[in-house]
């Protein structure tokens, strides 16, 4: 069976275009996702001139899941974000840092068919993560990345309910490390100015 949908792709003119896409039948653990929700990522600015899905921030339901998948069944909300696949096996897969992986496949650099500013989307289960009830999808799409990133940041550097957080700005990823950090227990201390 051949999987087809559109998909809101960018233009070596800078213009967004309409286009379907096909994919082959679900294979191992692929998940064909409906999207319902979108968020918009500077990111996704500068993609605007590829030939490439826009779209990183995705929140959807499972229409269908290939043979392997056994985690996510039809009808589950997902959201997906930056990364799409890496390889599992090497050291930086195995200590978490799946980024690191020579084999990753991350937005801008391969599934260039697809992206969340689409119809449907076929990613691989161990790149899906559940929503909970109590998130609506609409808030769960930027969380995908912008929040991904600034809880990362928090937790790599190892902060705790203690720690004084300084944020600079408080743009997309600031005002989410602000309530990260804040609900954390952590005493904020915020910098951001303005030319206005």
């Amino acid at each position: 069976m051949t999987i087809t949908f559109t998909v809101f792709k960018g233009s070596k003119e800078g213009a967004i275009k309409e286009v379907k896409t096909q994919r082959d039948d679900l294979k191992r653990d692929d998940v064909l996702v409906r999207v319902t929700h979108s968020g918009v990522c500077g990111t996704d600015l500068h993609y605007k001139g590829a030939d490439m899905g826009l779209g990183h921030e995705g929140t959807g339901v499972v229409e269908a899941v290939g043979p392997d998948a056994h985690i996510l069944k039809k009808g589950d909300r997902v959201g997906w974000g930056y990364e799409h696949d890496c390889c599992g096996h090497c050291r930086s897969c195995l200590t978490g840092w799946e980024t690191m992986c020579r084999e990753r496949k991350m937005y801008g650099g391969a599934d260039l068919d697809q992206g969340s500013f689409a119809s449907h989307g076929v990613w691989r289960e161990a790149f899906l993560f559940k929503v909970p009830e109590s998130l609506s999808s609409e808030d769960a799409g930027p969380l995908m990345c912008g929040g991904s990133t600034v809880f990362n940041a928090l937790h790599v550097a190892g902060v705790r309910p203690t720690a004084r957080v300084g944020i600079v700005g408080v743009g997309g990823l600031g005002h989410l490390a602000i309530q990260f950090a804040a609900k954390m227990g952590c005493q904020v201390i915020v910098f951001s100015g303005s030319n206005r």
